[in-house]
C-alpha cells in the first residue's frame, strides 16, 4: 500500500476529503520524523513503536580497497509492532491471489 492508497481508503471509509487527509498523514509522518530525529520515541497504543536503533561502531572489511574501515556509532529509525497488532495480523491476513489462478489461493488455474 502507498501513501496514495492509504488516502483514498481513508477517505473512502471516513467521507473526509483527500487533501485534507493528506495534509493530516503529512504532518503525521513530519511530526513522527521530527521526534525521532531528535532521539524520541513515538508510542501508538494497539499499533507498535516508532523507535530509534542505536548501532554500535564496529569494523568493516572494504573489499575493493582491500582495507579494514571503521563503521562510526549511529542510530537508525524502526518500527516495532504492537503485540494486539502482530495478532491480528498473524490471525486475519489474507493469501494475496497469485496471477492465472483462482481467488482462494488454492492454485487451480481458471478456465
Amino acid at each position: 500500500m502507498t501513501k496514495e492508497d492509504l488516502i483514498n481508503a481513508i477517505a473512502k471509509k471516513t467521507g473526509i476529503e483527500k487533501v485534507t487527509i493528506q495534509k493530516t498523514i503529512e504532518a503525521f509522518m513530519e511530526s513522527v520524523r521530527d521526534s525521532m530525529v531528535t532521539g524520541s520515541n513515538v508510542y501508538l497504543r494497539g499499533f507498535g513503536s516508532f523507535i530509534v536503533k542505536k548501532r554500535a561502531k564496529k569494523t568493516a572489511w572494504n573489499i575493493s580497497k582491500n582495507t579494514t574501515i571503521l563503521i562510526p556509532a549511529h542510530n537508525i529509525p524502526a518500527f516495532k509492532p504492537a503485540k494486539t497488532f502482530i495478532t491480528k495480523v498473524k490471525t486475519q491476513r489474507k493469501p494475496r491471489p497469485i496471477p492465472g489462478t483462482d481467488d482462494d489461493g488454492s492454485g487451480v488455474k481458471n478456465k
